[in-house]
């Protein structure tokens, strides 16, 4: 495989999942501005910023093929985003308590291509949970273990945050930690890359 792919996010959590295709990729920072617009919907607002962040970073690495992911949840309408503080995490979490919330795991795929053009693909896969009724105290002790602090929702699914939910219903497992892998797999193989090993045409061929 002779493409060049960059993982266009900071996030550790995106890393630590993609490394589980064991694919070569250089993890390089967007650094856009990440605010929600006036009037924009949280399923909006991530696929704009996932389309924004492979973008910015497609342009600036002409050739490679660039993964732009951008997550964003709701409950009880309000937005649910990277708490940012131990105190803003218990806050969320207060209120998801008992709750049903969806989440939208945006994933867009960028290359810039010979001629000049940007070629991009933009999906959305939607997580629906339900928090269980949780007590101030056991709010306390998961946010003090797991320090969600930097993850949409107050939570880390992959670690002890499973233990905050009664229900999970998504049509990728993956995409509640940011990162839909299956939908990644299947737009790889659209750019020519197949995971598996095989030699995939990118006209499909």
């Amino acid at each position: 495989m002779n493409t060049l792919i960059i993982l266009g996010s900071s996030s550790p959590y995106r890393a630590a999942t993609l490394d589980a295709l064991a694919l070569p990729y250089t993890q390089i920072s967007p650094e856009v501005d990440e605010a929600r617009q006036a009037g924009e919907t949280p399923l909006a607002m991530a696929k704009r910023l996932a389309e924004m962040k492979a973008r910015h970073v497609a342009q600036a690495h002409p050739g490679a093929l660039v993964i732009g992911c951008d997550q964003t949840g709701e409950c009880g309408g309000a937005l649910l985003t990277k708490p940012g503080r131990p105190d803003a995490a218990r806050q969320m979490l207060t209120q998801s308590s008992g709750r049903a919330a969806v989440f939208y795991s945006a994933l867009c795929l960028c290359q810039t291509e010979a001629e000049g053009a940007t070629r991009c693909s933009l999906d959305v896969v939607e997580t629906n949970i339900v928090f269980r009724t949780l007590r101030a105290e056991q709010i306390e002790h998961y946010v003090a273990r797991d320090t969600p602090l930097d993850v949409a929702g107050a939570f880390k699914a992959e670690s002890l945050g499973i233990a905050l939910f009664e229900k999970i219903s998504s049509d990728d497992p993956t995409a509640l930690i940011g990162l839909p892998m299956i939908t990644l797999v299947t737009r790889l193989a659209e750019f020519g890359v197949d995971v598996l090993g095989l030699q995939v045409s990118t006209d499909g061929q």
